[in-house]
């Protein structure tokens, strides 16, 4: 599988304050980044997995809504994650 636990485990220790900090705003966001790309290569391949489609429409919304709260309660926070992760906006 594409997601292990020691994947999980360093992105949680990049992006969060330590490995066990799972729910960190900037964890998910890092975690759903890169469930995002793993679906869109799967995409790539097999072009009318419609329920792939879906899943990947759910996770960038969830995405965006925890971005839109890392902006309202932290800005450099926000800045910094987008820097990192690379995303657009």
């Amino acid at each position: 599988m594409y997601l292990t636990s020691e994947i999980k485990k360093d992105i949680f220790t990049q992006h969060g304050k330590t490995a066990n900090d799972t729910g960190s705003a900037e964890g998910q966001i890092a975690l759903f980044t890169l469930r995002i790309q793993h679906l869109t290569e799967h995409l790539k391949v097999y072009k009318n997995d419609k329920g792939t489609q879906r899943s990947l429409v759910r996770l960038v919304g969830k995405r965006r809504r925890l971005l839109d709260y890392l902006k309202e309660k932290d800005i450099e926070r926000y800045r910094d994650i987008v820097k990192k992760l690379n995303l657009r906006k």
